[in-house]
């Protein structure tokens, strides 16, 4: 007979994420992880695999929590403009955000962290990323379609300009002394877009 189990795999997950977001991969031993899951080592090996694999579950439980909102709202029905405008500006807002600032984007500390040598987290960022200048790329079609966006300005090269500026503002916002520094990048970046 199976034994059941006597902790909660969701909860472990969300608390694993939590720990790795705030200490990063490297830094985050499974010992941490056993004692902040407060589970045994072999139940995090049985239910998750190694520490790898946990962190690979958590980057995608953090993406299933985030992108889909992001998406809805630049696929809003409406003008398309102001969504962009409005993501943009949520982005400067949460990297500025005391609480928020100090974990950055858990998608781009993965980028900084583990992309350059880490195969597979490089393909979970990539995609995320594509993700998201896709949903971009669409509103800012849309928005020239709705004659807000100038006939001349390519919605592939924005959509990408934008993707790197809010991957840039999580970075910056995590270290910047001064807010403004962040704000004023977003809205030079949309000044791009009248």
């Amino acid at each position: 007979m199976a034994r059941t189990k006597e902790f909660d795999p969701d909860a472990a997950l969300r608390a694993a994420l939590e720990l790795f977001w705030r200490r990063g991969y490297e830094a985050t031993s499974m010992s941490d992880l056993v004692a902040h899951l407060g589970i045994g080592r072999g139940s995090v090996y049985a239910t998750f695999g190694s520490k790898h694999e946990l962190y690979l579950k958590a980057l995608e439980h953090y993406e299933r929590g985030l992108l889909p909102d992001l998406l809805q709202d630049l696929a809003r029905p409406g003008l398309a403009l102001p969504g962009v405008r409005a993501l943009v500006r949520r982005y400067a807002a949460e990297a500025t955000r005391d609480g928020l600032r100090e974990r950055g984007c858990f998608v781009t500390n993965t980028a900084a962290e583990l992309a350059p040598h880490d195969p597979a987290a490089a393909r979970r960022v990539e995609r995320n990323w594509d993700q998201l200048e896709t949903a971009l790329y669409s509103a800012l079609e849309r928005a020239r379609a709705e004659g807000d966006l100038p006939a001349g300005r390519d919605p592939r090269a924005l959509a990408r300009m934008l993707l790197v500026l809010l991957q840039g503002l999580r970075v910056v916002g995590k270290a910047a002394a001064d807010p403004a520094r962040v704000r004023d990048a977003a809205e030079q970046a949309l000044a791009l877009l009248d």
